[in-house]
């Protein structure tokens, strides 16, 4: 009799991570394991840093690795381009839940225009889309890749 090949198959993770580039690849593995946990917010958080030059370059302005804790003055600094900008806002909306640096100010209009950049439009109008939308599964797996029974058995 035949073994039953699809009594484990469930139980396999098969799932593969896109990245941009080697660099982004090497620079995950690494800068996961410096993260106190590799839950779903850091391997959203650590996967978006990863993107861009400008950001893996500049992680420890972004991201505090001892205390878990976004910098986010960091928006403000020099190094910042349209595109790490961007990378930055989506990797804390997912490793927080929201927009932490629309609290740097008190100013209504100022916290109106910083809320504004974390918009789906804002953040995904770009060509780091197919990576943000990576970061978004890291990030959700279970509605990303959940399985509905009854389409099982359609």
């Amino acid at each position: 009799m035949a073994a039953n090949t699809a009594k484990g198959a469930g139980n396999k993770d098969t799932r593969t991570i896109t990245f941009k580039s080697k660099e982004h690849k090497d620079f995950y593995k690494e800068y996961l394991q410096k993260c106190r946990y590799q839950d779903v917010y850091h391997k959203a958080l650590v996967y978006c840093l990863g993107i861009g030059q400008d950001t893996r370059v500049n992680v420890n302005r972004i991201y505090d690795f001892k205390t878990g804790c976004v910098k986010t003055e960091c928006l403000r600094e020099g190094w910042q381009t349209s595109g790490s900008a961007k990378i930055v806002r989506m990797a804390f909306n997912l490793y927080c839940n929201g927009t932490p640096s629309v609290y740097d100010t008190e100013d209504a209009e100022e916290q109106l225009k910083e809320f504004r950049c974390y918009t789906v439009e804002d953040l995904f109008c770009c060509g780091y889309a197919r990576y943000f939308w990576e970061a978004v599964k890291l990030r959700y797996p279970e509605y990303c890749f959940y399985v509905d029974m009854e389409d099982l058995y359609a």
